[in-house]
């Protein structure tokens, strides 16, 4: 175990001494310890035009060098922290621009890096559901969702909620809008049934 350690310490700091067979061997390592850290947390697909925000869980595989692939959360403050790297933006990056951004500032320290962004769970895309409903809580938007079927995952409407009042709550660009939600005339008025956004919160009296 010491000796692997070793031979991976010395592939990062000067690969071009060690012998042919050696610098294969410790590749193929890093190569598999990479493998492993992307097998062991399942990825999510980001809908389109996803970015990445707080809270989000990502893992991030250099695949040559295993000490720098890692799982990260990030922070409240949009970054993230990687071995060499230390703080990283993060937020409002999509996966791509990240491993982009990554792969240059890796550059300092590695030849070529291959490094891939993987997204693992999607925290920062919520949706929140209050009042007189079974469930009230905050929900994931890993998908397109329109406000009845946010009803339908919380659970459904309380025997004495007003379902004709419910109201949409979202603040967006420095101003917040309100559209009305009537769940009795949902047949016959489906407009009414709008995508919900990061953030909308639908209130259910």
């Amino acid at each position: 175990m010491a000796v692997g350690r070793w031979l991976v310490a010395l592939s990062l700091v000067a690969p071009a001494v060690l012998p042919d067979g050696v610098r294969a061997q410790s590749r193929a390592a890093g190569v598999e310890a990479a493998n492993e850290t992307a097998a062991a947390a399942p990825a999510v697909d980001p809908p389109a035009g996803f970015v990445i925000g707080p809270e989000d869980v990502l893992s991030i595989v250099f695949w040559r060098d295993k000490e720098m692939s890692t799982q990260v959360t990030v922070r409240p403050d949009g970054k993230i922290s990687l071995p060499l790297l230390n703080e990283v933006q993060a937020a409002g990056l999509t996966p791509a621009d990240l491993r982009a951004r990554l792969a240059s500032e890796s550059k300092r320290f590695f030849e070529n890096p291959n490094v891939t962004v993987v997204v693992n769970q999607i925290n920062s895309r919520r949706a929140f559901i209050t009042g007189q409903i079974v469930k009230p809580g905050p929900y994931a938007l890993t998908a397109p969702m329109t406000v009845l079927q946010l009803i339908s995952m919380a659970g459904g409407l309380k025997d004495y909620a007003d379902g004709k009042n419910i109201m949409i709550i979202r603040h967006e660009n420095g101003r917040t809008s309100r559209y009305a939600f009537n769940y009795k005339e949902i047949g016959r008025n489906l407009r009414q049934d709008i995508d919900l956004k990061p953030g909308d919160t639908v209130v259910v009296p």
